[in-house]
């Protein structure tokens, strides 16, 4: 296994993140990704291939003769990436078509809980224009209205006005012919990141994620303004609940299906007073920013993790983690999540922090471009500050001295990450 080489699929923070934890693997000796972005060519080969070109990617594969292919985003399982390379004998991180239906659409998410027992919202299906104000009256304020479509992160509306919620459902139904309807859980939100295949599961730290683009979450929702892991929200008991009520019967249905899942079950949680996890959704790959919290927090070779769950020998390899904490702060073009300002110089943001064990460094996010020895903002969201450390505090520290260092005209930051687990 020793120096095999690994192509990352994508070009988000997510992917900076997996090309940084992979190049510190000694079972990798290259690390490829496609189409990647400026950080990840600090540490990675990029390469031009995008991700919505199915077979250059398996094509790229098998020429650069790799051992693993990591796929980062939603879109290329759900286009049957992972299925084209298995039938190349490529390994694959990342589930199969079938398997990422789980996020492809939300209703089949819904039966399966259903089916399985599994802890989730009441949720029902609306169709037709008429029905909609007889679905708002069966369903509790506020409303949550989703789309049945891969939406980046965009396709939900949680909203307590009755004129929104009927505007929601109406561009639902005649975009995609019909739209779902939950009950809104209320508690507190945590994210399990669940590497799986057939042969067994690992459970990641949980971390907690910021949608809302305010701070004490105020403002409209992005695709992630921060995190932090462990969220100590996610107490033994609640982890406890959390493998035996969804885990584990996930993963009994996934590894009995007819191609077993290989890859990772994002488990979003909601946390109520009484402890009682229930599952506001599931996504079939890594979580961005997620990702960037719990990626440092491997002390097991992650090369080595990803490969055994692509092949379907993850029971056979111990995965360990590190008794420490992480936090990154997402940086912000002027306008996100709105009308972006792109195009701008970014300053100071390849500063650093290694004090022992406190560090801090920078994700870089697809929002990125290099372009005449200068970094330049392209989109939304363009980096994330990351911070390790003994503790949440100093994690968090670190994040905030790096990004209170950098320079982009019109950029801003949620300055109350982790506040939760803070007061």
């Amino acid at each position: 296994m020793v120096g095999m080489e690994v192509l990352v699929v994508g070009s988000g923070g997510r992917e900076h993140a997996l090309a940084l934890g992979l190049s510190k693997s000694e079972s990798v000796s290259v690390v490829h990704c496609t189409p990647g972005n400026a950080g990840t060519s600090m540490v990675a080969i990029n390469h031009g291939v995008l991700t919505t070109d199915i077979e250059g990617i398996v094509k790229l594969a098998s020429d650069l003769r790799v051992t693993l292919v990591v796929v980062g985003p939603e879109g290329p399982l759900v286009a049957g990436l992972s299925d084209r390379l298995r039938q190349e004998s490529i390994p694959s991180f990342g589930p199969h078509s079938e398997g990422a239906l789980l996020e492809g659409s939300k209703i089949h998410a819904k039966m399966v809980m259903d089916s399985l027992g599994i802890p989730t919202g009441r949720f029902e299906k609306v169709e037709d224009l008429e029905s909609i104000e007889g679905c708002l009256k069966s369903f509790d304020s506020p409303w949550v209205i989703k789309r049945d479509v891969l939406a980046g992160g965009k396709g939900v509306t949680v909203t307590s006005s009755r004129k929104e919620a009927c505007e929601a459902l109406r561009i639902g139904i005649e975009s995609d012919g019909y739209v779902l309807i939950e009950e809104h859980l209320s508690g507190e939100e945590a994210s399990v990141l669940v590497i799986m295949d057939e042969s067994g599961f690992v459970m990641l730290p949980a971390s907690q994620d910021h949608k809302r683009v305010g701070n004490n979450d105020t403002g409209p929702n992005t695709g992630g303004m921060g995190a932090y892991a462990p969220a100590p929200v996610a107490t033994p008991s609640v982890l406890t609940r959390t493998r035996e009520e969804i885990v584990e019967p996930m993963h009994h249905y996934l590894r009995n299906s007819e191609i077993p899942y290989r890859g990772c079950l994002y488990v979003g949680l909601m946390i109520d007073e009484e402890g009682s996890p229930s599952v506001v959704e599931f996504n079939v790959r890594l979580g961005d920013p997620e990702a960037q919290v719990t990626i440092p927090l491997f002390e097991s070779d992650l090369g080595e993790a990803l490969l055994a769950a692509a092949e379907g020998r993850l029971a056979e390899t111990d995965v360990e983690f590190r008794n420490v904490h992480a936090s990154t702060v997402v940086l912000a073009s002027e306008g996100y999540p709105g009308n972006v300002i792109s195009g701008r110089i970014i300053e100071g943001w390849d500063s650093a922090i290694d004090e022992g064990q406190v560090l801090g460094f920078t994700h870089l996010a697809g929002a990125t471009r290099a372009e005449s020895g200068e970094l330049i903002s392209s989109g939304g969201r363009v980096l994330s500050t990351t911070g390790i450390a003994p503790s949440l505090s100093e994690a968090l520290e670190a994040s905030y001295q790096i990004i209170q260092g950098i320079n982009l005209k019109g950029s801003h930051y949620r300055d109350d990450i982790g506040f939760r687990a803070l007061r």
